[in-house]
This record gives C-alpha cells, structure tokens and sequence, in this order.
C-alpha cells in the first residue's frame, strides 16, 4: 500500500474559532493571523493506492462555488487539486474510490464539478464515493450551527448519480479492507470518519478536524466549530496516548506547514509533537 498527500490549496478561516477558547496571545504564535483576525490553513488530501485501486481521502474545496463564498474564505495557493494528481500521474477518470471524512464544504467541495450547462456531476467519473448512514443523514437534514458547512449540491448529487456508498458504523470502528481501518468519531461532526492506514512498518491516522493541525495537539485546542466540544477532548485523549504509545503517525489535513509527525511525553508526562515527516509510505 503506498499513500502520498496532495496538496489543494489553502483557505482562510478566523482564527478565534480554530482555537476555541484558547486566548489569541497564545494562538496568534502559533499560526499568526492577518489584521482580518483570519490564518491559513491547508486543504491537504491523501491518496492511498493499493492493488488497482487509487483512492482519494477527501477533496478540498473544490471550485463550483461563487465569487461571494470565495471572497469569504479567501482560498489561495498554486495548488489544486487536479495538478497534485497529475504529478502522480493520475486523471479524475483514474480514481476507484473517494472517500469523504465528513461532509464539510472544505473536505466534500471538490467531490462534484459543474458541467458546462450548469449541471452538478461527480468529479470522478469512475469512482465509488463512501459515507456512511448516520453521516449522510446528519449532513441531509442539518442544524443550524452547522448548516453553512454542509453545502447540498456538493453531495446530494453523488446519490442521484448511483456513486453514493456507505461503509457501515461500528462502535469500535471498522475494517474497510485489509491494513484499512476506519475510527468514528462524534465531537467534531455526526460520526467522521478517520483513516487508519498500515503502509509498510508504519501506521498512519488521517486526523481530519479531529486533530485539524499540529496546534491542536495540545488538549485544550479544540475549534468552535465542534458539535460536541466535550466528546471531541475525549476521542483527542484517547488518540493521542494511543498513538503515542504505539508509535502511529499524525497526518494533518489542514496544518499549513506540518504535514504529520510522530508523538512523544515531554519532562511533565503531556503528549506533544515529536519529529516532524513528510508522508510516505
């Protein structure tokens, strides 16, 4: 199995609720904001390809959406999403399968494109796209904290188009296929969905927004835009000493500079960043 990450871009969110209830003199060092309160992130998804299939962990933002929702976000960079997978030398007719963390415009958003008649259609033509039930009813029939994130024409027209596949929800996870595994969690969203990939010697967790970033290592950082903040610092701490204490490697969906690292306990026991890495395997 090899897994690589493709870089789409970069957004701007404010940098108040990335943090939560962290104070902005501490965050600010972190990831320093612009005098619109707003920082950078990442959009950065994985490829996984195993046997004939080539698969793709989330889409980024994608480009249907108009100039009003752009301006808002402020999305950047050089890098899309269609570049990152010629540099693999793959086309969107290439991919087997998408799959979808969760349902969120900036990790759903490229997962449909618009046909030149105005048509919303699935990016990949040839693609399974997976959610899961409990997911894709919570994202079908939102509340009003999340409504804005949870944009209807990115997704509902994967079901129309018979793409649509849902992977079943088990408490303690499940296995999607051999070295493949799948974590639910529930603070952050209705039931997203984590990878947890063996690759070789090592084993790698897609972190999505349970972890957004290297910044939120720290318990305490958890964003205002979790459902169930309280659950989210749950799912964190049992992760982290996991994963620290099996030697997993954190990828980062949205950190603008680290893309995974390994954990380590620092002199007063607390798990933080241990050597920063690039992804392969």
């Amino acid at each position: 199995m090899k897994i690589s990450t493709l870089s789409t871009g970069f957004f701007k969110l404010d940098g108040g609720a990335m943090f939560g209830i962290v104070p902005k003199r501490i965050w600010q060092k972190l990831n320093p904001p612009d005098e619109n309160n707003l920082c950078s992130w990442a959009m950065r998804c994985l490829l996984v390809q195993h046997g004939k299939r080539n698969i793709l962990i989330d889409t980024g933002m994608g480009y249907k959406q108009g100039d009003k929702f752009l301006d808002f976000f402020e999305p950047h960079g050089k890098d899309t999403l269609l570049n990152s997978l010629q540099q693999h030398g793959l086309t969107p007719e290439d991919i087997t399968d998408v799959l979808l963390t969760h349902l969120h415009f900036d990790h759903a958003g490229g997962a449909v494109h618009w046909t030149d008649d105005g048509r919303p259609v699935p990016a990949f033509p040839n693609a399974k796209y997976w959610t899961n039930h409990l997911h894709y009813h919570w994202a079908c029939h939102p509340n009003e904290r999340e409504r804005a994130s949870f944009l209807q024409d990115t997704f509902r027209p994967l079901e129309q188009a018979g793409q649509l596949r849902f992977i079943p929800v088990h408490e303690g996870g499940t296995t999607w296929f051999k070295g493949f595994d799948i974590r639910f969690v529930y603070g952050h969203t209705e039931a997203m969905m984590l990878p947890v990939i063996r690759a070789g010697e090592y084993t790698w967790v897609y972190c999505a927004d349970l972890i957004p970033s290297a910044a939120h290592i720290g318990l305490p950082y958890i964003m205002s835009y979790d459902i169930r903040p309280l659950a989210t610092l749950l799912e964190k701490e049992k992760l982290l000493a996991e994963a620290c204490d099996k030697r997993y490697r954190l990828i980062f969906e949205h950190d603008p500079r680290v893309e995974a690292c390994t954990l380590v306990r620092n002199a007063q026991g607390r798990i933080v960043m241990g050597k920063e890495m690039e992804v392969c395997g």
